[in-house]
């Protein structure tokens, strides 16, 4: 059985979350540096069964691309071509991150913990990645 992939890509860091064999479960898997996503996703993907990868799309409130954009687009690009058999699929990333603070605080994180930038873009493509798996679930 296969999996999904979400990506939160960023200057910074990329988070990533991936589903269960079945594609019924989105769980964090890792936050990786900018830098060095590409040699973690050919060993990932190499490793794995992984048809879909959901790729966190930057959207302004009026619904056009934001200015992120202009950093994501190569990283698309260069994704086709590295991995040309895999679909990619865009997912709205509208206040991914907000909605990752909340769940710290909901979950018991203290302030600290919550300060962890590599943990808010962790969350934040698990919540890109089970919005796509509700979508998807609503077209069946």
């Amino acid at each position: 059985m296969s999996r999904i992939l979400a990506i939160d890509y960023g200057r910074k860091r990329v988070g990533l979350a991936v589903t269960d064999p079945l594609e019924m479960i989105a769980n964090g898997l890792e936050t990786v540096p900018t830098m060095k996503i590409w040699e973690f996703l050919k060993d990932f993907l190499a490793s794995q069964d992984v048809k879909t990868v959901v790729v966190g799309y930057p959207v302004q409130m009026n619904s056009r691309p934001s200015e992120s954009m202009e950093y994501l687009k190569p990283f698309l690009k260069k994704f086709a071509k590295v991995f040309p058999g895999l679909h990619v699929e865009l997912v709205d990333e509208r206040f991914t991150s907000k909605m990752a603070m909340q769940a710290m605080i909901e979950g018991g994180m203290k302030k600290k913990q919550r300060r962890n930038k590599a943990m808010v873009d962790k969350i934040s493509a698990v919540i890109i990645l089970q919005t796509y798996l509700d979508m998807r679930q609503r077209l069946i």
